[in-house]
């Protein structure tokens, strides 16, 4: 059974409030990027960055970050089939800027760690934030948003599923 946690409207009120808190969190002159963890970090990423943009009277620099080879289960015996490999699009240098890095669900954690590993192969950001539209209960390493736009404790065997626009069709969460 399928239960929507958030609509389009809720995520709108999310990506507007996350914005203002990005924000009000910027040290003043700083250069400020935002990068999204394939795939639905990557839509939400470009949302947040157009609102930044607009917001902050500047061009707020966006690119994509694929963490497929730095996953820590890549190699498991269980991995079915061989992981997809897409591309990294980052069309600046993150030397120096305050990292806005964005994905749709924060759950054990392991993801975003492979996506700061990635990222400082990259360069050397100034810090790096972690925006996430969902919040999940079950973290696994000492991993913390910076900015989460709903917390919700689903139970262990449940699904998180974030649908966009973009790429789904329509706006919603929901929890399976």
């Amino acid at each position: 059974m399928m239960k929507v946690i958030l609509d389009s409207a809720q995520i709108e009120q999310i990506l507007k409030t996350l914005t203002g808190q990005i924000i009000s969190d910027a040290p003043a002159h700083s250069d400020v990027a935002v990068i999204g963890v394939r795939s639905r970090g990557e839509v939400l990423a470009q949302r947040l960055s157009s609102r930044l943009a607009t917001e902050l009277g500047k061009d707020v620099p966006c690119g994509t970050l694929d963490i497929t080879l730095y996953r820590d289960d890549l190699n498991s015996p269980q991995g079915a089939s061989q992981p997809q490999v897409r591309t990294t699009e980052i069309g600046f240098d993150i030397d120096g800027k305050v990292i806005v890095l964005v994905d749709d669900v924060l759950y054990t954690g392991r993801s975003t760690r492979a996506a700061m590993d990635a990222l400082i192969d990259l360069g050397r950001p100034t810090a790096i934030k972690l925006a996430v539209l969902v919040d999940r209960a079950g973290r696994e390493l000492p991993i913390q948003a910076d900015y989460a736009g709903f917390k919700t404790d689903a139970a262990p065997g449940k699904s998180v599923q974030v649908n966009l626009v973009e790429s789904d069709g329509k706006d919603e969460v929901v929890i399976e």
